[in-house]
């Protein structure tokens, strides 16, 4: 199985999360990517310095997330419900491999998971119908208010269902101290571990 993992700027959660991957699991086939990264950023400090703690040693660069990518993964996990709503709205033909780590080792809210992805791909046909049917006869503010006032109550209904489910974001280490930094890893730790387990069944 090809794993991608993917947060914001790919420079500390998702590339912890591939170090501890390739570190437990021998032979792993796992990447990570952002979805706002810059090429070739090395790792967070802190993040580097938490994995040599555990004796684990990364040259992680980074890199934005592609449509290759996203076609190379077989499994693609986001480090919070952000991400993955992100990466469905930019790249919807995936969607079916998106999940939250937390998520894809638990089975809670899957019924809620489910309604949301044909809501966001709903949400994502209308808006490119509506631009690709007003996107010449109006200017760009008038465009958008319209647009805006043409999804609103999909919008709102995405919304509540988003309100239902529990919270599946792996906390956020950036500008913290390196402290912060472990106890991020020691949670990705704790999930790797249920993904590992989820593998060799």
């Amino acid at each position: 199985m090809k794993i991608l993992f993917i947060c914001t700027g790919n420079t500390c959660r998702s590339p912890m999360a591939e170090a501890l991957l390739k570190e437990k699991l021998q032979g792993a086939q796992v990447k990570s990517a952002g979805i706002f990264a810059s090429m070739n950023q090395r790792m967070s400090h802190h993040a580097a310095s938490a994995l040599q703690q555990k004796n684990i040693h990364s040259d992680h660069r980074s890199k934005p997330v592609t449509r290759e990518l996203l076609h190379w993964a077989d499994l693609v996990l986001t480090m919070t419900t952000g991400h993955k709503q992100s990466l469905i709205m930019q790249f919807p033909e995936f969607q079916d491999r998106y999940f939250t780590l937390k998520e894809y080792v638990s089975t809670a809210d899957k019924k809620v998971w489910d309604e949301l992805k044909k809501r966001y791909t709903d949400y994502e046909t209308k808006r490119s119908a509506f631009l690709h049917k007003y996107e010449h006869q109006m200017d760009q503010s008038e465009l958008s208010k319209k647009l805006s006032e043409y999804l609103a109550e999909d919008f709102r209904e995405i919304q509540l269902l988003e309100q239902n489910l529990v919270s599946y974001d792996i906390s956020d280490p950036f500008g913290g101290s390196l402290e912060v930094y472990q106890e991020t890893l020691e949670e990705l730790e704790d999930y790797i571990d249920c993904l590992i387990s989820m593998i060799k069944e």
